[in-house]
């Protein structure tokens, strides 16, 4: 076993798993697993830039991260960053200060790697269960883009698309600086449009409709869930591996696109940082299942950030 630590540093959030981990046997040991809603992907869609404010919020972060690694004593550290750091024109001020802070400079990988991370992340405990049948379409919702991955014990094909929660929110669903109120019946179809679209461009590589199996990573599908089971407060052992019908999910998305903020606000399992964008989420998710005829998803807590760890204890091994 070797103690790693991985940081996936995404649009709306950014988390850290501090784990031993053994990437022969495919086990895992939990030491520290948080997450940080920072928002680093605020209004990079419109102005191409990462935010000064973002920036430090994320930074902020970082440096709670840097004493956890540091307290834990993790041998390896594994910065990866995605969609909103691939995008922004000032990339560069991001990559400075993560290394300033963290040690290691921010990998910006692509969308493929990206879903190789998170089909090894959620799918390698998987293996031997007779009640999930393969292949498997591993589905990432995140803040700016959406990553799917048709596999068995490896990858067959995977696809990352620009639809997430963050973005299809300030696309579609933010007026003069505010998240709509709810959003009206044409910003939310004119949103449904756009996701159609990624999903047809999505079918272009990747065979979605040949998977058995679908299994939804990610804060979108784990709060959705965690709706479904009434749960009171957030709870990882209960959202993980849970089931969520594809008629629930219909159900769950149509109430938070006629909600209000005060109404999802008062959802307990709902981190506040979610409030405003779980309702593109969840439409993403909705759309797939739909998309795909699947009449369930497999909810994962485990995700790219186990991935990650597992590939960081490999490369570890082989030095």
């Amino acid at each position: 076993m070797t103690r790693v630590a991985a940081v996936d540093c995404g649009t709306n959030s950014i988390r850290l798993l501090v784990a031993d981990a053994d990437p022969v046997t495919g086990e895992l040991v939990e030491l520290d697993r948080r997450m940080t809603i920072v928002r680093l992907g605020q209004g990079v869609d419109r102005t191409g830039r990462l935010a000064p404010e973002a920036l430090e919020r994320t930074f902020a972060a970082c440096r709670e991260y840097a004493a956890a690694i540091k307290e834990l004593g993790a041998q390896r550290v594994r910065f990866v960053a995605t969609s909103a750091s691939r995008d922004a024109e000032n990339r560069d001020e991001f990559v400075r200060g993560v290394l300033d802070i963290l040690g290691v400079e921010p990998e910006v990988v692509t969308g493929d790697q990206e879903a190789e991370f998170s089909f090894t992340g959620a799918t390698k405990e998987l293996a031997g269960r007779d009640d999930l049948a393969k292949p498997y379409l591993v589905v990432d919702i995140g803040g700016g883009s959406t990553e799917f991955v048709v596999g068995e014990e490896h990858v067959q094909a995977a696809r990352s698309v620009d639809v997430g929660c963050v973005r299809m929110t300030e696309r579609h669903l933010v007026v003069d600086g505010e998240v709509a109120d709810p959003p009206t019946f044409e910003q939310v179809a004119a949103m449904r449009a756009d996701i159609e679209a990624a999903l047809d461009l999505a079918e272009e590589t990747v065979p979605l409709r040949a998977a058995h199996t679908l299994v939804g990573l990610a804060g979108s599908v784990t709060t959705v869930s965690a709706i479904a089971q009434n749960l009171p407060e957030y709870d990882s052992t209960a959202i993980h591996h849970s089931r969520v019908s594809r008629e629930k999910v219909r159900e769950i998305t149509e109430w938070l696109l006629r909600s209000t903020h005060a109404e999802r606000a008062a959802v307990g399992a709902m981190h506040p940082g979610r409030v405003d964008v779980i309702a593109a989420g969840a439409l993403v998710l909705l759309s797939i299942m739909e998309r795909i005829g699947a009449e369930e998803v497999v909810v994962s807590e485990h995700d790219i950030l186990d991935g990650i760890a597992f590939k960081v204890a490999e490369d570890a091994e082989q030095a």
